[in-house]
């Protein structure tokens, strides 16, 4: 029986590509930090899909957590084929103005987790038949975004880091896709920070936690390297190759920044 770990799996495109997976016969180890979302995610698993699940409910944030989550993982499995890094959160405000230590919060949880914990178990997913690493980004990976000046860059580093890891795996049993989601129905924005009318705005065109993970699974399993859901969010993650950077800035800031205080 395969496993595949998920990250940040107790909400949001976390818990749907966890329920996804486990729609597809995975048994899953499941990681965040509500220890009774986790729990109920499991049972609701094993209740409807009959496959095993198990939960780590730990501050992955905090140095360190990759290492002792694999560790953890691999106590529990020697069949490891999926690497989820979904965790992360996202900060919405001027540079300046946000706290620093928040920052560096966002930043460990964004880039450092998942650097560390591939590094970690792609020595066991090398050992499987087929692995895969899915590594969870955003739209915002393909533009700088003024006001998410911060999470936008650690996003274009998890996709740039999907891309690199890819290639160097291209001869091994381990392929690794980036998943691009743009606005979802999840919790983000109040993580955020963001205001009402922002939301109300991003609520319009936004996409569900399920809709994501589906697309996700698939481009997924089918080996490709990178997945944008969602027509609208891929012709424009597409055109910033094409249109000048200072007028996607331009553009970007145009829709964040009128809605700061």
């Amino acid at each position: 029986m395969s496993y595949a770990l998920i990250t940040g799996a107790s909400r949001g495109i976390g818990r749907a590509l966890a329920l996804e997976l486990a729609g597809r016969g995975y048994s899953l180890l499941l990681v965040a930090r509500s220890e009774d979302q986790l729990e109920q995610l499991a049972a609701e698993m094993r209740q409807r899909y009959k496959v095993e699940a198990q939960v780590l409910a730990t501050d992955l944030a905090v140095p360190g957590a990759a290492a002792r989550l694999a560790e953890w993982a691999q106590a529990r499995t020697s069949a490891l084929a999926v690497l989820v890094n979904n965790a992360g959160y996202g900060l919405w405000g001027r540079f300046e103005e946000l706290s620093l230590a928040q920052q560096q919060n966002m930043l460990q949880l964004n880039m450092l987790l998942p650097t560390e914990l591939t590094h970690h178990l792609l020595p066991q997913l090398r050992r499987q038949p087929q692995a895969y690493i899915l590594n969870v980004a955003s739209t915002a990976a393909y533009q700088a975004v003024p006001t998410l000046t911060l999470y936008a860059a650690s996003k274009a580093f998890l996709l740039t880091f999907s891309r690199g890891l890819r290639y160097e795996l291209r001869d091994s049993p381990v392929s690794v896709t980036c998943l691009s989601p743009g606005a979802t129905t999840t919790d983000f924005a109040d993580r955020a920070g963001m205001s009402a009318g922002l939301q109300e705005k991003a609520a319009k065109l936004s996409m569900t936690p399920a809709e994501v993970a589906k697309i996700g699974v698939a481009g997924l399993l089918a080996g490709e390297a990178e997945v944008i859901p969602g027509a609208l969010n891929l012709i424009s993650a597409k055109l910033t190759s094409f249109v000048p950077k200072a007028m996607t800035e331009k553009i970007a800031a145009g829709i964040y920044e009128k809605y700061l205080k």
